[in-house]
């Protein structure tokens, strides 16, 4: 009996590990025949844009076979009339005639360069006045000379003031030596600019709040007495701070 239900329970349990293999399967294949899908009408729409851009290209070709024929019918008509231009005209033919009478009218030609002489003075005329021209723009250049030679005006030096010296930095302290102060705060109070005990020393009522507010530290610094602390390092009575403060550290800690 205990055997049946043991074979019972693993025949469920295979029906129930197939069944859930089965709908993993089928829903991979739906995925699947989406997918081929998709790629059919991807693939029907771009033959749909081949065919389209096919028949404009057949268009562009007999449009352009259409502008080239028109083009050499263009080409034939002005051609028939460049030949009739390229002919000379019947005016030009009778030129031949009517130089027979040239030279009968040319006989009479020689008493003209006698008039022609009194013109031969003009050119005279003309180099007399010319070299004044040079003459009245020398002076124009010895001006625009003697301006270029002009000595340069001196430029009086510039002074500059020496900048004074920077005060040189405190040399920072130990802050570890103060209760409360380790590695992490004493990094966060440099951060900060805090790095003498002069200067946590001098802190106001203001000053502790901003640090405290800045670092976090809710009341610390006066429940472990840092300005207190601070006053006695800075004043160098290490004496009465090793007494009021036993477990603090020493000089030579780091």
């Amino acid at each position: 009996m205990g055997t049946f239900i043991y074979m019972l329970l693993a025949f469920l349990v295979g029906v129930l590990v197939g069944w859930f293999i089965w709908g993993r399967l089928r829903g991979e294949l739906d995925g699947l025949r989406g997918d081929l899908d998709r790629t059919r009408s991807e693939r029907d729409r771009l033959r749909a844009d081949s065919d389209r851009l096919t028949g404009e290209l057949n268009a562009c070709g007999k449009t352009r076979a259409d502008l080239e024929r028109q083009l050499r019918d263009a080409q034939a008509s002005t051609g028939g009339g460049a030949k009739a231009a390229s002919q000379p005209p019947a005016a030009l033919l009778s030129t031949p005639a009517a130089a027979k009478f040239a030279p009968a009218a040319t006989k009479a030609a020689p008493a003209k360069p006698a008039a022609a002489k009194p013109a031969a003075a003009k050119p005279a005329a003309a180099k007399a006045t010319d070299p004044a021209k040079p003459a009245a723009s020398k002076p124009a250049a010895a001006g625009s000379a003697t301006k270029s030679a002009a000595a340069p005006k001196p430029v009086a030096p510039k002074t500059v003031a020496p900048k004074p010296a920077a005060p040189a930095a405190a040399k920072p302290d130990n802050l570890r030596r103060l209760i409360g102060i380790g590695p992490v705060n004493e990094k966060l109070l440099k951060g900060q600019g805090v790095t003498t005990f002069a200067q946590i020393a001098a802190w106001t009522t203001a000053d502790i709040e901003r640090i405290e507010h800045a670092l976090q530290f809710g009341g610390r610094v006066e429940r472990e007495r840092w300005v207190e602390q601070a006053k006695l390092l800075a004043s160098g009575n290490e004496a009465e701070f090793a007494k009021q403060f036993p477990s603090a550290g020493t000089s030579s800690n780091t």
